[in-house]
């Protein structure tokens, strides 16, 4: 038979057994223990006095100090050895477990790269009674939560609905709003949960309640917390921005301790097994209509298995008006995004583009836009601000081009007109001439060049050339150049003679070209009757 292990009330039953006069064989008969163990227990318990007149109290007593000496003792001698091997090592193994948060498997592992060769059971009884290892967790109840300060929220998974934008199911979630003071939620379905789902599912829930509580809890979700840390985390840009329209303060619970709001994780399955499985739904926003109503209609006017009350009764009576005043307008979620100025002026935002001024070509911006504005930063700065626009289209401030491309840029024919007869009176005529029709920016291109001539060949021989365009009717730049070219490559800037403007093509008088008939003549001079 293999050794088993009494416990204190099997020894005193035995001890009373012996009081009543049992034999030792009618005893393990009828407890089923073995003859040489009970023999053992009865050989101890005369080492601390017990006889057939002891009293019951003495029975206690003696029964618990068999079961040390026997078991207790035994036990000690089987570990004393493996204790005697660890201990030297126990301020190392206290580090490993609490300083670097190793597992024991793993603690049980490096022991034996370092030759400490314990089996690992006998190096979990060591971590439990010398370092505290592996008890239970104690836990208090907080202090209960003053109304209106504290709200948790957090995304749980429901199930898939029919989605009409994409023609198949997908996943639909559910983000809980629960108000610790009162346990009354609000549940907002969403097929993501970015930062969007998240600020507005919010805001549908602060309209639902009527007011705005002092601090919102929720889990390290990209959503809203960038980088986890238990005492600096990075909040994500938006909702930092959403928190302070709102005026509440975030809360991030603890990486990894989803004790730490309770009250909502709770909440969780609830909403999943009793409002959606097993119901039929249409798509999300039928889902939504009735989880509206669930929440004022069902789960607002249970009786809560903590707090023994209807969370809409308390809310309505107790917390409501310690809610801070929804008094802004709801919030317009932005997005944010990093971008860079291309030599065009423009950068590419939300598939439009916006221009900024020729300074920023090049750079890194920082860009929000929201539904009606998008708003341009550089070193937090900002620098440009323009109205939001449509996919393919874009917001151009010709003031950030350059002077001498912005004209260019906007078709302006005066700005060439006014620059032509900066140069000279003929090459502002010539201008003028040059932008005549349905079409005048078509021409702007010969605008610039003629512009451009003076850098090769001097204002003087460009003034000269243009006037004889003139006179010739030639409204044409390469032909000017051409012109240019004809009168000489030297860099004289001496005006060549204008033109002898060119008279009538024919100088007969108007009486030669009127013809007679020969008949008419004679007839006329009567000759001929």
């Amino acid at each position: 038979m293999g050794h088993k292990e009494h416990n204190v009330t099997s020894i005193l039953d035995i001890l009373r057994r012996t009081q009543a006069g049992d034999r030792q064989r009618q005893i393990a008969r009828a407890t089923g223990i073995d003859r040489k163990t009970i023999s053992k227990y009865l050989a101890v318990a005369k080492e601390y006095g017990f006889t057939p007149l002891s009293s019951a109290e003495t029975l206690h007593e003696i029964a618990a100090s068999v079961f040390r000496t026997i078991h207790l003792s035994g036990n000690n001698e089987r570990t004393s050895a493996n204790e005697e091997v660890l201990l030297p090592h126990k301020e190392t193994i206290s580090d490993w477990l609490h300083q670097e948060e190793l597992r024991l498997t793993k603690v049980h592992i490096k022991l034996t790269r370092m030759g400490v060769h314990v089996n690992y059971n006998a190096l979990y009884r060591f971590a439990k009674k010398h370092l505290g290892f592996g008890g239970k967790k104690v836990t208090v109840r907080m202090a209960e939560t003053a109304p209106g300060d504290v709200a948790e929220v957090d995304f749980g998974r429901l199930g898939l609905v029919y989605d009409p934008g994409s023609g198949k199911n997908r996943i639909l979630h559910a983000l809980v709003v629960t108000l610790v003071m009162s346990r009354h939620q609000y549940v907002y379905a969403t097929h993501r949960q970015n930062a969007e789902a998240l600020i507005t599912g919010i805001e549908a829930a602060w309209e639902f309640f009527g007011g705005v509580t002092r601090r919102v809890s929720l889990d390290n979700m990209k959503a809203a917390v960038v980088k986890s840390d238990r005492y600096e985390p990075v909040f994500n840009r938006i909702f930092l921005e959403y928190s302070e329209h709102r005026g509440f303060i975030i809360d991030p619970a603890p990486v990894r301790h989803p004790e730490a709001k309770a009250t909502v994780e709770r909440q969780v399955p609830y909403v999943r097994e009793n409002f959606f499985k097993g119901e039929e739904f249409i798509d999300r926003d039928h889902v939504q209509r009735e989880a509206e109503r669930w929440c004022r209609d069902i789960a607002g006017l249970r009786i809560h298995g903590t707090t023994r009350k209807r969370p809409a009764v308390v809310f309505q009576e107790e917390e409501k008006l310690h809610l801070k005043p929804l008094s802004k307008e709801r919030f317009d979620v932005p997005v944010w995004d990093d971008c860079k100025v291309h030599p065009d002026h423009h950068i590419r935002f939300g598939q439009a583009l916006y221009s900024l001024p020729t300074d920023y070509i090049g750079k890194a911006v920082a860009v929000r836009g929201d539904s009606r504005l998008v708003r341009i930063y550089f070193n937090e700065q900002l620098v440009k601000t323009h109205p939001k626009k449509a996919k393919g289209r874009r917001s151009t401030d010709f003031a950030d081009y350059p002077k001498e491309k912005s004209a260019y840029a906007m078709r302006d024919c005066d700005y060439y007109i006014r620059k032509g007869g900066e140069n000279g009176e003929a090459q502002g005529k010539f201008m003028e001439a040059l932008f005549i029709g349905d079409f005048p920016w078509a021409r702007i291109r010969e605008a610039q060049k003629l512009l451009r001539l003076k850098e090769h060949y001097g204002v003087l021989r460009v003034e000269a050339a243009c006037q004889r365009a003139l006179g010739f009717g030639l409204i044409n730049v390469h032909r000017v150049e051409g012109m240019i070219i004809k009168t000489g490559n030297g860099s004289s800037q001496a005006a060549a003679p204008a033109p002898r403007p060119l008279s009538a093509r024919f100088e007969r008088t108007a009486d030669y070209f009127c013809h007679t008939n020969q008949n008419e003549k004679e007839n006329t001079d009567g000759s001929n009757t």
